[in-house]
């Protein structure tokens, strides 16, 4: 059969039942055996969508998202996506159609070195120049993407390599001499861990997305009551640890909950768990948790000890690791710490000034009130946060956000990827007006494949958070962050053929909500929120994380 065909048949080896792309020249041969194979394609309105939805369908699901592009603006309009799915480590196929393999080097017509652009952004990468080695290409990919540390892997193949008769050998097995990741922990480290931990008076977990990409949430939960250990989760860790339980400190770091950074302030022992302390969690390396012992747990040794110091590092998948560690662990009443993180709660609770405007902050605990369920989709900025600090997860894979990279206009075509891998739940994007302009057009792409998502617009007419920094640090020189034209929201919607909802009054904020919930289309709601908001509270960058300011108004 070609190799196209093949490349199909590969993709259905494992499992895969839904691709998200956009046609173009070199990738022709494939779309056109695309047409009579029942594998699902949902045609995207700009290639970012594609690599965005593949990489909400991967964190929805578990899956491996695939997304597919022709050659060189195709290839390279992939590139944001495959970087934010390289920064939060999220397990997708990239495809991308290469000219002619003797054009190649030529600077032929629609050529990119899209292999050499995404090297630092991709686990591992593929130029398939001989069809009859693509299968196992495929087997290898996959293999790499979902082990270890998750990550994207791209495929390149050029026009006529798809073209070329191959048999279609699908590997049962491979061998990669030098991809052999450490699943296992250390047992002496283990074991020093479980008695650090039963020796610790002010211990805290730190939950990153390693739990929920490792399915290590039961384990989590048991280790935290066992022991009595509050925890504070990242932003990608959200819904690893229920955030309505006694024990959850809800999100640290930069813009995280007061108590959460208090607590970690004034622990005696770290436990971090499938995370990698980046900037926006710890601030001040030097201040950050200065009378704490730090156990470190990862499946990937180049991130123990490459910001903060790892007192007992411990290299292996974190489920793997945690399933060891708890039969060694007993049950501890830890009643004073635990009294005294409950007064941190009391005393700095994240809280907002009421008004008879439209705050950002009401209409999410609106929709947490209205579907505590849903799994919630955001796009990057000031919307974020707030989604972050105010809709409480209480399940893995409910929380779905762009955050190592931050790209804006991620958050519609993730919640259209969401969807597609989980139709039976409510799929809602948290938007902000400037994040949703960058990938507005993907609400064509729900309506005809009929994916009933909701998006709900926190509309303040600025780029929010920009705007906030501005103002914080910049004097308010306002910038060109005030979007002068204001977007009509509910005419783009109609005129893409979605439902369009304007919310001006407070008192209508529910109604609204609940009324895009019974409709089985897209819907758009526009909430015009107060204009000058802030996240708070906000660590100032460089700042060490209990120096937190008050900035909601």
């Amino acid at each position: 059969m070609k190799a196209a065909k093949a490349l199909i048949e590969c993709l259905q080896k494992e499992k895969v039942d839904v691709v998200f792309g956009y046609p173009g020249g070199s990738v022709l041969p494939l779309y056109d055996e695309l047409y009579d194979s029942d594998l699902r394609h949902i045609l995207v309105r700009h290639e970012s969508g594609a690599a965005f939805a593949a990489d909400g369908y991967a964190r929805a699901t578990g899956k491996v998202g695939v997304c597919i592009a022709t050659s060189g603006p195709g290839a390279t309009n992939l590139v944001t996506g495959i970087a934010s799915a390289y920064m939060d480590s999220i397990p997708i196929i990239a495809i991308t159609g290469q000219v002619i393999k003797n054009m190649i080097g030529n600077d032929a017509f629609q050529e990119a070195d899209i292999t050499g652009i995404t090297l630092p952004i991709t686990k591992h990468n593929y130029l398939v120049k001989d069809a009859r080695t693509l299968p196992t290409c495929v087997k290898e990919a996959f293999h790499i993407a979902s082990t270890g540390r998750p990550g994207p892997v791209l495929i390149d193949i050029p026009r006529d390599v798809f073209q070329e008769e191959i048999e279609c050998n699908y590997p049962e097995k491979i061998g990669l001499l030098g991809y052999k990741p450490t699943l296992k922990g250390h047992p002496g480290q283990i074991k020093k861990a479980a008695e650090v931990i039963a020796n610790a008076e002010r211990p805290v977990i730190i939950a990153g997305g390693g739990i929920i990409s490792a399915n290590a949430s039961e384990e989590l939960y048991e280790l935290a009551t066992m022991t009595g250990t509050p925890v504070a989760t990242t932003l990608v860790g959200k819904g690893a640890f229920p955030e309505t339980h006694p024990l959850s400190l809800g999100m640290l770091g930069m813009h995280g909950t007061k108590y959460a950074n208090f607590a970690i302030m004034n622990a005696d022992l770290l436990i971090a768990i499938g995370m990698r302390f980046d900037d926006r969690v710890v601030g001040k390396i030097e201040t950050f948790a200065p009378k704490a012992k730090i156990i470190h747990i990862d499946v990937d040794p180049a991130e123990i000890g490459k910001s903060v110091l790892a007192h007992i590092p411990i290299v292996g998948d974190v489920k793997n690791v945690l399933m060891e560690l708890l039969p060694r662990l007993k049950k501890i009443e830890r009643t004073e710490w635990n009294k005294r993180i409950e007064t941190l709660k009391k005393e700095n609770p994240l809280s907002y000034k009421m008004t008879r405007a439209i705050k950002p902050q009401y209409v999410v605990e609106q929709i947490y009130e209205a579907c505590p369920d849903a799994i919630i989709v955001t796009e990057v900025g000031q919307n974020q946060m707030w989604a972050a600090q105010f809709f409480k997860c209480t399940k893995p894979r409910t929380f779905i956000s762009s955050g190592g990279l931050g790209a804006m206009g991620y958050g519609l075509p993730a919640a259209i990827g969401a969807k597609v891998g989980c139709p039976e739940k409510t799929v809602i994007d948290i938007a902000g007006d400037g994040s949703l302009m960058m990938s507005c057009q993907q609400l064509a792409t729900a309506v005809d494949e009929e994916i009933p998502i909701k998006v709900m617009v926190l509309n303040n007419g600025y780029l929010g958070m920009v705007r906030q920094w501005q103002e914080i640090f910049y004097n308010k020189r306002y910038s060109y962050t005030l979007m002068k034209t204001k977007t009509d929201f509910v005419k783009l919607a109609e005129a893409m053929g979605a439902v369009g909802i304007r919310v001006t009054e407070k008192d209508d904020v529910r109604d609204a909500i609940e009324e895009a919930l019974k409709i089985d289309r897209p819907v758009l709601i526009d909430f015009h929120v107060v204009k000058e908001e802030n996240v708070s509270p906000m660590v100032p960058p460089g700042g060490s994380i209990d120096q937190m300011m008050d900035l909601a108004g």
